[in-house]
């Protein structure tokens, strides 16, 4: 059975490197170092340096000149390393030449990235998602990963991929291959059918006509932690990088009696590598198929207006950055400097402010929501005859009643009901003079 390979459990302490093409560039280039210096960490690996590189012409083999190769390659023994880190993206044949030279593991931002999603994977849903972009990933770097690359069998009943995997003269890398291939297709038809059950229960939704809301933000910024709040949940909450992969929804009831369904996602980060947003589709449609967004940040953060951007950018990426949204300034107990609270309030004007955390500003925002909300539902009052359970059913189940009276055979209901409800009970509906209190 194809496999991919997983990195050995003796890497420990990496170097990372990132590298830059213009002056101008470095500041973002530290961030980003900063930012993978996390994700590193996230993996269980030590960093023992973080070097910045400023590049004048980009080499096609390195993107650096062999001759920094060299360099960084020495500083890294001396450091003890076993791994090096680079930031940027390095195509199949660079993380071959660096790791010829280096004669140690040598990744890039993304399989990072993959690895820590990969550990983080639950459900079934987000294996086959992390597992797919793994496989796209490795696929053309398998000259890398296999160390019987260049044996050859002999066709008959030889070893390896036996005599049904292997022809005449085939390689293993091609033997490899073809089962990776087949792997990819196996993975893209589960994904289909994981998307036909969501769109399935997705209907269902429709047809109960319950709002939806999506929770998104950059990673790490209490979206997990501020549904919780909400819905009064358990969902898995961590001060770490990634913590939710798997997309979760809960109903919560809001004041004015409607529910609202309102979905967890898988935080954004800066440079996500775009197979992850391919692969993440079924998950990030919460986002795109929701009534409206909660876009959360952590307002203690030094890269918040980052952080905002690069959200803004994905949600551009699936078309859903045009959809109602409601800013949520989390962990706002965090921000003890007035000047940067004042900043934060003038940036993003009209923004609630919360902690989640500690439980801050949570009506608030459940309030927001109902006013988001107000025009889906209406406030009415009902006489419906008791031999009419048919009708007494429908708005209990499907709006929320308020009080109940009795006179005569009647029953007299004060109810908030969805408008699209309101024709199939106008007949019952009462005159505001005789509606109940």
């Amino acid at each position: 059975m194809f496999e991919v390979r997983e990195k050995p459990d003796m890497v420990e302490r990496a170097m990372l490197v990132g590298f830059c093409f213009d002056k101008r560039e470095e500041p973002e280039t530290q961030k980003l170092l900063l930012e993978l210096e996390e994700l590193v960490d996230t993996l269980g690996i030590g960093v023992v340096g973080m070097e910045l590189v400023r590049v004048r012409d980009k080499n096609k083999g390195y993107i650096c000149g062999t001759g920094k190769v060299d360099e960084l390659v020495e500083l890294a023994k001396q450091r003890e390393c076993d791994c090096i880190v680079i930031d940027n993206e390095l195509s199949p044949m660079q993380q071959r030449n660096w790791e010829g030279i280096a004669d140690m593991t040598v990744i890039d931002r993304e399989e990072v990235i993959l690895d820590i999603f990969a550990q983080r994977a639950r459900t079934r849903e987000a294996r086959l998602q992390v597992d797919l972009a793994r496989m796209q990933y490795a696929l053309p770097r398998m000259a890398r990963m296999w160390g019987h690359l260049d044996r050859e069998g002999g066709g008959g009943t030889g070893g390896g991929g036996g005599g049904a995997a292997r022809g005449m003269g085939e390689q293993q890398i091609e033997i490899d291959r073809r089962l990776a291939r087949k792997r990819i297709s196996k993975l893209k038809s589960d994904l289909e059918d994981v998307r036909k059950q969501r769109a399935t229960q997705r209907k269902d939704r429709q047809r109960s006509d319950t709002a939806t809301a999506a929770v998104v933000g950059y990673t790490n910024a209490g979206k997990s932690t501020l549904l919780n709040r909400l819905a009064d949940s358990d969902i898995m909450e961590a001060d770490m990088l990634f913590a939710t992969l798997d997309p979760t929804t809960r109903r919560i009831e809001l004041e004015d009696g409607q529910a609202l369904l309102i979905s967890d996602t898988v935080g954004f980060v800066r440079n996500l590598p775009h197979r992850l947003v391919e692969s993440f589709k079924a998950t990030l449609e919460e986002a795109l198929l929701a009534d409206f967004l909660v876009h959360v940040l952590d307002s203690s953060s030094e890269e918040i207006f980052d952080h905002f951007e690069t959200t803004k950018r994905v949600l551009g990426e699936l078309n859903a950055d045009d959809k109602p949204t409601i800013i949520v300034l989390n962990k706002i107990d965090k921000v003890e400097d007035p000047a940067i609270l004042t900043g934060l309030r003038n940036h993003f004007e009209g923004a609630l402010e919360v902690s989640a955390l500690k439980d801050l500003g949570i009506p608030e925002l459940r309030a927001k929501f109902t006013e988001l909300l107000a025009g889906r539902v209406c406030r009415l009052s009902y006489r419906v005859p008791q031999a009419r359970g048919d009708i007494s059913g429908l708005i209990h189940s499907q709006g929320k009643v308020l009080s109940t009276d009795y006179e005569g055979n009647d029953i007299l209901y004060s109810a908030v009901i969805p408008n699209e409800l309101q024709g199939r009970l106008k007949e019952f509906e009462m005159s505001s003079e005789d509606s109940v209190e």
